[in-house]
């Protein structure tokens, strides 16, 4: 079996190689070289082994290139990313510093700046002193707040919290202002005619500075005339409150009595008496026999005893053009010419004068005109579940 093969590849190779004879003719003479198959075959090995080394060879060189470009490539790359990091933190330095110079190279210009605007926010916050919902509103940031943060940090975040402060004051100010201004139109009354009175022509810091120019407040306060005008703005947003405040608490809006049984309303009915229509000129509440009346704001008492038709009478003049009336009451307890306030008892109720059964009659006089009770007293509860 063995023989057999080795006779097949001797017969390839005399197949693939057969013998050949070289011819050289040199001085004359020729001389023949015979080339046996074995030979060739032998010679055609020598030459596969040499163009495999060089093939080799060749391709190992190209790799390596290739390799040592791409690895040239990365370093260039990790160079220049490390480059861009150190210029931006160069550059941040660099605006640190720059921002730094600005403020006269140290905090204490911009830590002056802030207690100047701390000083014109606390007469700000002055004005808001009091007012419902304003503590909780204008809460100034807290120190605990600050104590993680840098020295710079600190004095920036405080100048941030200046600003809302300001900005809150404002939004307060405007909110409550409309609050009020609709429980003055549930009342059937123009709040532009009580926005402005006993405030007009006068400014932020005394009646001198002119509250129409902020460069002269900014001035007055030595602060920059941005931060002046937005306090001034929000002053005035104040001093339409306050004068809304002060009006509202001269209105009849609250309750004659603790128990509101509301039975005749303002308007035509019939009269209990004629059966016929009548003008009906206030609100009659029931109740119990001596039950307390109280006046429904603060007050002059003007007139005390028995009018016709309405038995006896309590009237309380408010100031501004309003005034109460209280009827049929059984009991008196106050006198012409004394000061009461809300909330202060001044009679009780009882069945004088032309009435069918014990009640209160209720009226509202505006300016020598009837208005309808009920409408105060709705916004009375609008402004009570708002404050």
């Amino acid at each position: 079996m063995g023989f057999g093969r080795l006779e097949q590849l001797r017969q390839a190779v005399t197949r693939f190689f057969p013998e050949r004879h070289i011819y050289l003719l040199s001085g004359g003479e020729m001389r023949t070289f015979a080339l046996s198959p074995g030979k060739q075959a032998a010679f055609a090995g020598v030459g596969a082994a040499l163009l495999t080394w060089t093939l080799v060879a060749t391709g190992s060189l190209a790799i390596n290139a290739v390799v040592q470009n791409a690895d040239e490539q990365a370093a260039v790359k990790t160079r220049a990313y490390y480059e861009r990091l150190i210029a931006d933190r160069q550059a941040r330095l660099n605006s640190a510093v720059a921002e730094l110079s600005n403020t006269s190279g140290s905090i204490g210009a911009l830590a002056d700046s802030i207690e100047k605007r701390h000083a014109a926010l606390a007469m700000l916050m002055s004005d808001l002193r009091g007012s419902p919902g304003a503590a909780q509103v204008m809460a100034p940031i807290t120190v605990e707040s600050l104590k993680d943060k840098s020295p710079v940090d600190q004095v920036e975040s405080v100048r941030a919290d200046q600003d809302r402060l300001v900005e809150a004051a404002e939004g307060f100010a405007r909110s409550r202002a409309d609050r009020l201004r609709l429980a003055f139109r549930l009342a059937g009354l123009d709040p532009a005619s009580y926005a402005g009175r006993g405030v007009q022509g006068e400014g932020l810091g005394g009646p001198l500075i002119d509250g129409g120019d902020p460069r002269a407040l900014a001035a007055v306060l030595d602060v920059d005339e941005d931060y002046a005008s937005r306090i001034q703005n929000a002053a005035r947003d104040l001093n339409a409150v306050r004068s809304l405040d002060t009006a509202v608490d001269r209105l009849p809006l609250a309750k004659p009595l603790t128990t509101m049984k509301r039975s005749s309303g303002f308007g035509v009915r019939f009269d209990p008496f004629t059966g016929r229509p009548a003008f009906h000129a206030g609100q009659d509440f029931g109740g119990a026999y001596m039950t307390p009346v109280y006046a429904t704001a603060p007050g002059v008492v003007a007139f005390t005893g028995v009018r016709s038709g309405y038995g006896n009478v309590v009237e309380v003049d408010h100031g501004g053009g309003f005034k109460t009336r209280y009827a049929h009451l059984q009991g008196i307890s106050v006198a012409r010419g004394q000061r009461v306030g809300v909330a202060q008892r001044i009679g009780a109720m009882g069945s004088t004068g032309r009435s069918t059964g014990v009640h209160l009659h209720y009226e509202i006089w505006v300016n020598g005109r009837v208005q309808d009770p009920n409408r105060f007293l709705k916004a009375g509860d609008y402004v009570q579940q708002n404050n």
